[in-house]
Protein backbone atom coordinates (compact mmCIF):
# COMPACT_ATOMS: atom_id res chain seq x y z
CA UNK A 1 0.00 0.00 0.00
CA UNK A 2 1.40 3.46 -0.98
CA UNK A 3 0.95 6.72 0.87
CA UNK A 4 -1.63 8.28 -1.68
CA UNK A 5 -3.91 4.71 -1.28
CA UNK A 6 -3.94 5.26 2.70
CA UNK A 7 -4.32 8.82 2.35
CA UNK A 8 -7.30 8.09 0.25
CA UNK A 9 -8.72 5.76 2.71
CA UNK A 10 -7.93 8.29 5.71
CA UNK A 11 -10.42 10.71 3.74
CA UNK A 12 -12.84 8.21 3.03
CA UNK A 13 -13.56 7.82 7.03
CA UNK A 14 -16.51 10.67 8.32
CA UNK A 15 -15.18 13.62 9.63
CA UNK A 16 -12.19 13.03 8.42
CA UNK A 17 -9.57 16.57 7.55
CA UNK A 18 -6.42 17.07 6.54
CA UNK A 19 -3.81 19.67 7.17
CA UNK A 20 0.50 20.01 7.03
CA UNK A 21 0.49 21.50 10.95
CA UNK A 22 4.33 19.98 10.85
CA UNK A 23 5.53 21.46 7.79
CA UNK A 24 5.56 20.49 4.30
CA UNK A 25 6.99 16.73 4.94
CA UNK A 26 4.26 15.40 7.31
CA UNK A 27 0.27 15.37 6.25
CA UNK A 28 -2.07 14.83 9.59
CA UNK A 29 -5.27 13.69 9.13
CA UNK A 30 -7.74 14.36 11.69
CA UNK A 31 -11.61 13.24 13.03
CA UNK A 32 -13.23 16.26 14.44
CA UNK A 33 -10.15 17.83 15.16
CA UNK A 34 -7.78 15.06 16.53
CA UNK A 35 -5.12 13.61 15.13
CA UNK A 36 -4.81 9.65 14.29
CA UNK A 37 -2.57 9.73 11.90
CA UNK A 38 0.77 11.63 10.55
CA UNK A 39 1.67 10.44 6.93
CA UNK A 40 5.17 10.87 5.92
CA UNK A 41 5.29 12.55 2.41
CA UNK A 42 9.16 13.34 2.15
CA UNK A 43 10.05 9.56 1.67
CA UNK A 44 6.27 8.47 1.72
CA UNK A 45 7.76 4.83 4.06
CA UNK A 46 5.83 5.02 6.73
CA UNK A 47 2.22 6.35 8.46
CA UNK A 48 1.90 6.69 11.95
CA UNK A 49 -0.69 5.69 13.73
CA UNK A 50 -2.31 5.81 17.31
CA UNK A 51 -3.31 2.61 19.38
CA UNK A 52 -4.89 0.95 22.42
CA UNK A 53 -1.08 0.59 24.44
CA UNK A 54 -1.26 -3.17 24.70
CA UNK A 55 -2.55 -3.66 21.40
CA UNK A 56 0.39 -1.45 20.37
CA UNK A 57 2.79 -3.48 21.62
CA UNK A 58 1.41 -7.11 20.63
CA UNK A 59 1.94 -5.14 17.05
CA UNK A 60 5.61 -4.56 17.78
CA UNK A 61 6.26 -8.03 18.73
CA UNK A 62 4.38 -9.56 15.72
CA UNK A 63 5.78 -7.28 12.83
CA UNK A 64 8.83 -5.97 12.59
CA UNK A 65 7.71 -2.95 10.30
CA UNK A 66 5.55 -2.05 13.45
CA UNK A 67 8.28 0.64 15.88
CA UNK A 68 7.15 2.91 18.35
CA UNK A 69 6.89 6.11 16.73
CA UNK A 70 9.28 8.87 16.44
CA UNK A 71 8.77 11.89 18.51
CA UNK A 72 5.36 10.42 19.51
CA UNK A 73 4.60 9.01 22.68
CA UNK A 74 5.50 5.08 22.53
CA UNK A 75 2.65 4.18 24.55
CA UNK A 76 0.04 4.93 22.14
CA UNK A 77 1.56 5.78 18.74
CA UNK A 78 3.05 3.13 16.04
CA UNK A 79 4.76 3.65 13.12
CA UNK A 80 4.35 1.51 10.54
CA UNK A 81 6.58 0.95 7.41
CA UNK A 82 5.83 0.61 3.56
CA UNK A 83 8.29 -1.42 2.62
CA UNK A 84 7.95 -4.46 4.36
CA UNK A 85 5.29 -7.20 3.82
CA UNK A 86 2.34 -5.97 5.74
CA UNK A 87 -0.93 -6.68 3.97
CA UNK A 88 -3.02 -3.24 2.96
CA UNK A 89 -5.85 -5.53 5.05
CA UNK A 90 -4.09 -4.96 7.93
CA UNK A 91 -3.08 -1.46 7.49
CA UNK A 92 -6.55 -0.69 6.89
CA UNK A 93 -7.70 -2.33 10.35
CA UNK A 94 -4.86 -0.10 11.92
CA UNK A 95 -6.25 2.74 10.66
CA UNK A 96 -9.51 2.35 11.39
CA UNK A 97 -8.25 1.00 14.76
CA UNK A 98 -6.73 4.53 15.27
CA UNK A 99 -9.77 6.27 14.33
CA UNK A 100 -11.68 4.77 17.08
CA UNK A 101 -9.02 5.29 19.35
CA UNK A 102 -9.62 9.03 18.97
CA UNK A 103 -13.46 8.81 18.58
CA UNK A 104 -13.63 6.80 22.14
CA UNK A 105 -12.09 10.00 23.87
CA UNK A 106 -14.22 12.69 22.09
CA UNK A 107 -16.73 14.36 24.17
CA UNK A 108 -20.00 13.08 24.35
CA UNK A 109 -21.78 15.98 22.88
CA UNK A 110 -19.76 15.52 19.50
CA UNK A 111 -20.34 11.82 19.60
CA UNK A 112 -24.16 12.40 19.54
CA UNK A 113 -24.32 14.76 16.67
CA UNK A 114 -22.11 13.04 14.77
CA UNK A 115 -23.10 9.59 15.50
CA UNK A 116 -21.53 8.37 12.49
CA UNK A 117 -18.05 8.39 13.79
CA UNK A 118 -19.20 5.69 15.61
CA UNK A 119 -19.96 2.96 13.40
CA UNK A 120 -16.05 2.45 11.97
CA UNK A 121 -14.83 -0.51 12.91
Amino acid sequence: MNIETIREYCLSLPLVTEDMAFGEEHLLVRVCGKIFGCLDLFQGEFVTLKSDPDYAVELRDRYAEIIPAWHWNKKYWNQVSLEGSIPDALIKSLIRHSYGEVVKKLPARIKKEFPQILDIQ
